[in-house]
């Protein structure tokens, strides 16, 4: 809650400016009442006749017409029922001074044309802003006692409203504007947090499982095989550098990914868990964006298999046709190598859908029917092409 001090009262004023946003505010319209002293003197001097008539309408309508322009700066406010029935008790107090009045009353007319100009818009707003024009301008002839000329007033008239209109329109379109880029710049934070977790589990998770695998054969091999045991530390060691780089360039961005080279890791890391790997390459070369999604699919597909199957082979399938290639991961295992479901709910196949989706493609997975898991993911030929702009955005932030 706001306290009652210092503090509150300035925080409340701000979150005050903050709803009201960029442009003119209701007080850069109260000035215009001095159009009003003319008939505020006539009544001190006795030259208007009733002046306790005349002072009370002067009152009212001072007070509808500030009223009108705090409301006019609130859209709920100025489309409710209460400010067109404050515009017309305004106007019937308008025309009635005029009428009876005349000479200098008649510049209230400009003034109610400018609270219409706060209050209405569009269609309704040219149409009242006509009819006060014209009215001012046959009352001032009728009477022939004008603070100036009838075509002078009408012009007055029409303009105050219309410039009126035209000014808070273009501060309400400037504050939507203000709106939708905060907007937007929160969604580029959102993408690019998801984009970042995205890569951090799929990084992290893949290099630990294959550091926890390596580490558990060098455990192994040590009592009777000293040499090879040093080979898996060895590549423990390369798999924790690589991890390394491939954190800071994701955190930078510019994270570029290689089919051949999650494939050869895959071969390395299935070797070490004591599953045989196998790979089937065919058709043309792929596009850098192609080969980077699909080499994300190789690395979920393989910390999945390392980590929840008791598969003893794993085959890695690249073909295609000249507009989609197909990339199709299949081991042998007993136990489900991700949640078996097309809806697939694991957190980086999830990613994965999201990502394969945005380039135009599809991810699958579950039960192979020969028993076993399958994963399968499709991709334009040129789903660089498609996402090359989203790249070069994601570069830039």
């Amino acid at each position: 809650m706001l306290g009652y001090g210092t503090e509150g009262f300035r925080e409340r004023r701000r979150l005050r400016k903050e709803r009201r946003g960029p442009g003119p505010g209701p007080y850069a319209l109260l000035p215009w009442l001095l159009m009003g002293l003319g008939s505020f003197s006539n009544l001190f001097q006795g030259k208007t006749p009733n002046p306790w008539i005349g002072g009370l309408g002067l009152l009212a309508f001072n007070s509808l017409y500030i009223s009108l322009v705090a409301r006019g700066f609130t859209r709920e406010k100025r489309e409710s029922t209460v400010s067109y029935v404050l515009l017309g008790t305004m106007a019937v107090i308008t025309f009635g001074l005029a009428i009876g009045y005349g000479g200098s009353w008649l510049l209230f007319f400009p003034l109610l044309s400018l609270a219409c100009g706060t209050i209405l818009r569009r269609r309704w707003l040219a149409a009242v802003l006509f009819a006060l024009a014209v009215s001012v301008c046959l009352i001032a002839v009728w009477r022939e006692d004008g603070a100036a000329t009838p075509w002078t007033l009408a012009y007055g008239t029409f303009i105050s409203g219309a410039v009126t209109a035209a000014i808070l329109t273009l501060s309400e379109t400037v504050r939507e504007l203000a709106a939708t880029r905060e907007e937007l710049a929160r969604t580029a934070v959102e993408k690019e947090r998801l984009r970042f977790s995205r890569d951090l589990h799929d990084l992290l998770g893949h290099t630990l499982s294959v550091i926890v695998v390596k580490s558990e054969a060098a455990r192994r091999l040590a009592p009777r095989d000293m040499d090879a045991a040093l080979l898996q530390v060895a590549d423990i060691e390369s798999v924790g550098r690589q991890a390394l780089t491939e954190i800071r360039e994701a955190v930078t961005g510019y994270r570029e990914g290689s089919l051949a080279t999650e494939l050869d890791r895959a071969r390395s890391a299935l070797t070490a868990a004591g599953i045989t790997p196998s790979v089937r390459r065919s058709g043309a070369p792929l596009a850098p964006q192609t080969e980077a999604l699909l080499g994300w699919v190789v690395r979920e597909a393989v910390t999945n298999v390392v980590r929840h199957s008791s598969a003893t082979t794993c085959s890695f399938v690249v073909d295609g046709t000249a507009d989609r290639v197909h990339l199709t991961v299949t081991d042998d295992g007993t136990t489900p190598a991700a949640p078996p479901s097309p809806g697939i709910g694991g957190t980086g196949l999830k990613g994965l859908t999201e990502r394969l989706a945005t380039a135009g493609g599809s991810l699958t997975a579950g039960p192979a029917p020969s028993g076993g898991f399958t994963v399968r993911a499709e991709l334009p030929a040129d789903a660089g092409a498609e996402t090359g702009a989203e790249t070069e955005t994601d570069r830039v932030r």
